[in-house]
């Protein structure tokens, strides 16, 4: 007999309380031991509208519900008694006509009417979106018969509602064909068992022994993490024929193409070495992980797959070909910069307009002489120097120029620069593919790094990336430095990650379309979510310790909704918040781990983080603390520029900031300040 369990087993499995979880686990390992033990207290569900609906009693108000056959037994969903019993009672396990794919499909009948969710407010009516649209198409889709009218009536008010009743596969393809897309239809499978079916696969999983049951009960929330749409599949396994780039919004799968695209490549090409990068330590553990669960059955081909971030590649590749490096840190550099300005005379720079001057254009752009900087193109930044000013400038630099050489250190520019350079003299690849994840963030001599790992060869780069979420580098023209993606760039635009509220809420912080400055161009109006859920809460408070008991009472609540610790996190502006962040958990007895920039969350812990570092982490609920005026923007970066025009560029990158904490949450976020609040949350509130 085949044991199979279903995906809506283990969502409804995560709501339940730890004791109750662990009951139900224990009753399902019996189950898969021994279906037929009779100690399994069987009860046929004769009302229910699929006849091969039981439930079998977990504890005295527990019900497991399972679909059970001459050779299958598949586990479908748990619950309280009554709950079970009218989740059964809404639905039948059907063969769908046009697909062939197995569905759990709910029962017409059983839903009085598709209302707009009390989540979405109400708008005028609107026209129907897929009118003129055919029945035939959407069973194509997999569109179960029993709902075509309702499909054919949808409206922008009623999809997401819709959606939330159809089978997966339907309801992606109709939120494709609502943003303007054509979703590719489902091919009819000729195969012996209907959920052998790739539609079927992704909801129904065969449970080959206990091992396997009980890694699929341990870790449901992380199997929508390496979910790859459909849709997304052609551009994971396209041909390109120089550099290509996937965009969209924050939840839309790029890290999961990204992910799906460095597996293909290793299956495709069996003597390939693979790089999959991103540009910090915690991101790349990330991906590691996720690599591990995405990959599970074939770890022969993780060892041609290398993870790193873009820093660590670099020093590994460096130190194996030259030794040791002497990198020389940030307030180093600091010193130094300060120290040679003392010497220059009648100059009215500050210390941090030099430091952002070094870093952004002498030692991104690795410039030598005078020569190099008196005609560099100062891209990005705004501020406006004459001649006599840069001679001035020159001089405080080339100080520190030779001050790093006397003291034999180099900076991770510098790394970067001598590495392309023995890179572009090999004459066999050091890496066939390399992927960059977080690629809006990539700097020039990284991008100049990895265009030359790349070459000309067709498939060889491959960048993921959110123009929206740039919290770093100044923008530069990749296609200058041979890095040329127009024609090969692919936005996204269904979000699975993060709900409706969500995502529309912090789309107000960002402009609606977003270019490069190539002149690529990233629309933020046509993405759409996938599922519903609270709207956010932005709230403002006279003080710290009122901030503080409000966002403990809020984690307190997302507990008791069925939000496990491990699911939360809270974020604020820069080290100097986290102590507030910290109260407010221990306000609320839950138990913590503060983030690093090379250690991922602790598992069962709220993770308390800066902004900064939580850039691709995903939880079910986040608070945003410390949202003050001075706080954010920064009012130190503020300070920092020379001139009135850069300012945007630092109001644009914290903007991005806030959006990227924001949009860490799938289902609740809490935007807060303890003091007079920051601007940027009246455009938060604006909705």
């Amino acid at each position: 007999m085949n044991f199979r369990i279903a995906d809506t087993f283990t969502a409804s499995l995560s709501k339940l309380t730890g004791d109750e979880q662990k009951a139900a686990k224990t009753t399902a390992f019996d189950l898969q031991m021994n279906p037929a033990s009779p100690g399994m207290k069987f009860h046929k569900l004769d009302h229910a509208k699929d006849k091969h609906f039981w439930s079998v009693r977990v504890s005295s108000d527990i019900r497991l519900i399972v679909h059970r056959s001459n050779d299958s037994l598949l586990l479908c969903y748990v619950d309280h008694h009554d709950k079970a019993y009218q989740w059964a009672a809404g639905r039948k396990l059907e063969i769908h006509p046009k697909t062939g794919a197995a569905q759990l499909v709910q029962v017409r009948e059983t839903v009085r009417e598709i209302v707009v969710s009390r989540y979405v407010e109400t708008e005028p009516a609107r026209s129907r979106l897929f009118e003129g649209v055919t029945e035939d198409v959407l069973l194509s889709y997999g569109v179960p018969t029993d709902w075509l009218d309702e499909v054919l009536q949808a409206n922008e008010d009623s999809l997401l509602e819709l959606a939330e009743h159809l089978p997966a596969e339907a309801a992606e393809a109709l939120l494709e064909l609502a943003t303007g897309n054509t979703p590719k239809p489902a091919t009819p499978y000729t195969g012996t068992s209907p959920f052998d079916h790739p539609d079927a696969q992704r909801r129904f999983r065969v449970m080959t022994d206990i091992e396997e049951l009980e890694r699929a009960l341990e870790y449901p929330w992380e199997k929508w993490s390496i979910f790859l749409h459909p849709t997304q599949r052609q551009w994971v396994e396209r041909e390109y024929n120089g550099p290509a780039r996937v965009s969209g919004s924050a939840g839309t799968g790029k890290t999961v193409v990204a992910l799906h695209r460095a597996v293909h490549l290793a299956k495709a090409n069996p003597d390939a070495r693979i790089l999959l990068a991103t540009f910090s330590d915690s991101l790349a553990n990330m991906l590691r992980d996720k690599l591990i669960l995405l990959i599970g059955t074939q770890p022969r081909l993780g060892e041609r797959l290398d993870v790193y971030s873009m820093n660590a590649l670099g020093q590994r590749l460096y130190e194996l070909q030259y030794g040791p490096v002497k990198l020389a840190s940030r307030e180093v550099i600091k010193t130094l910069l300060k120290e040679a300005a003392q010497t220059t005379q009648e100059h009215t720079f500050s210390t941090s307009f030099l430091l952002s001057e070094w870093e952004d254009i002498v030692d991104a752009w690795q410039l030598a002489s005078w020569e190099d900087y008196r005609d560099v193109r100062r891209l990005g930044r705004k501020t406006r120097l004459p001649e006599a000013q840069r001679a001035t400038l020159w001089s405080i630099f080339e100080k520190t120029r030779h001050e790093l050489k006397q003291r034999s250190l180099t900076t991770h520019a510098g790394m970067f620069s001598t590495l392309t350079s023995v890179i572009q003299q090999r004459t066999t690849p050091l890496y066939d593919f390399a992927i960059i994840d977080e690629a809006q963030d990539i700097r020039v001599p990284q991008l100049q790094f990895v265009a030359s790992l790349g070459g000309n060869r067709p498939n060889s780069l491959f960048f993921a990336g959110d123009l929206g979420q740039r919290i770093f580098q100044q923008p530069f023209s990749w296609k200058a430095l041979g890095v040329n993606i127009q024609g090969r760039s692919r936005t996204l635009n269904i979000n699975y990650r993060t709900s409706h509220q969500i995502r529309r809420q912090a789309d107000l912080l960002l402009d609606p379309e977003i270019a490069d400055v190539d002149g690529n161009t990233e629309k933020r109006s046509g993405t759409i979510s996938v599922f519903n859920g609270p709207v956010p809460t932005v709230q403002s408070f006279d003080n710290q310790n009122d901030e503080t008991r409000a966002v403990a009472s809020w984690l307190q609540q997302c507990q008791a909704e069925g939000v496990s610790t491990g699911e939360m996190a809270v974020f604020v502006r820069s080290p100097a918040e986290l102590e507030r962040a910290r109260d407010a958990v221990i306000q609320a007895e839950l138990p913590y781990h503060t983030l690093d920039e090379r250690v991922l969350a602790s598992e069962g812990k709220v993770t308390i983080s800066t902004m900064h570092l939580a850039k691709g982490l995903e939880f079910r609920a986040v608070a945003v603390m410390a949202c003050d005026d001075e706080i954010l923007p920064s009012q130190q970066r503020i300070e920092s520029v020379a001139d009135a025009a850069d300012l945007e560029e630092v109001y644009n990158t914290e903007r991005h900031l806030l959006y990227v904490a924001c949009t860490r949450a799938r289902d609740h976020l809490l935007v807060t300040s303890g003091d007079v609040p920051s601007e940027f949350l009246d455009d938060l509130s604006n909705s």
